[in-house]
């Protein structure tokens, strides 16, 4: 009679875990991103046309000023060093999608995406110490150079850590804390190539 007992026992609590695992909802997280593409199509024949090999040539320097902790210039330059500069050929689908980007707003978590294909057809080059890049071999045509420069400031405060008092009255006490600011640049221009075998020089700020 006892062992009647626990398997029934053992039978009743099997069969109401079964039906509490079947009754389980599992709740998807929350995905408020919102996500915007342009509407104009992107034309894969004109993008590869466009990057056909040249005899033209786009030399440039990137680089940003500096700015103080109030984010006023200070006017020293900070060249880009090993920063990867990405060329896309200017087409009516890219345009879109720049002007598209100025509306980005991670803050509403608003982001703006770009086609695949059209982030396949680019080119890169990659900075020096100095800031310089070659886009070799380029056609006569308009394109769009963007890259992002990190760089970061530095400084110190002094934290008040407590008051002492004594005979001669009351002395404050400070410590030296240092800190550093990290900051992302993003350096861009439109530049065309007008006719075969011209050498373009620009400015990537």
């Amino acid at each position: 009679m006892k062992r009647r007992n626990q398997a029934t026992c053992f039978f009743l609590l099997f069969f109401f875990s079964v039906c509490a695992v079947r009754a389980q909802y599992v709740q998807p997280e929350r995905d408020d991103t919102i996500r915007i593409y342009a509407k104009t199509p992107f034309d894969t024949l004109a993008a590869r046309a466009a990057l056909a090999e040249g005899n033209g040539t786009i030399k440039g320097v990137a680089f940003t000023r500096a700015k103080n902790n109030k984010m006023a210039i200070t006017g020293q330059k900070l060249y880009a060093n090993k920063m990867t500069v990405i060329l896309f050929p200017v087409t009516p689908y890219l345009e879109e999608y720049l002007d598209l980007k100025k509306k980005e707003n991670p803050k509403k978590l608003k982001y703006v995406y770009i086609d695949p294909n059209a982030w396949r057809f680019r080119l890169t080059a990659v900075t020096n110490s100095t800031g310089e890049f070659t886009f070799p071999k380029m056609k006569p045509g308009k394109y769009y150079l963007e890259g992002i420069l990190n760089w970061n400031t530095s400084g110190y405060y002094n934290q008040y850590t407590g008051s002492g008092y004594g005979y001669g009255g009351t002395t404050d006490y400070y410590e030296r804390k240092y800190y550093t600011v990290e900051h992302a640049d993003k350096l861009y221009k439109y530049v065309e190539v007008t006719k075969d075998g011209e050498v373009v020089e620009v400015k990537l700020k």
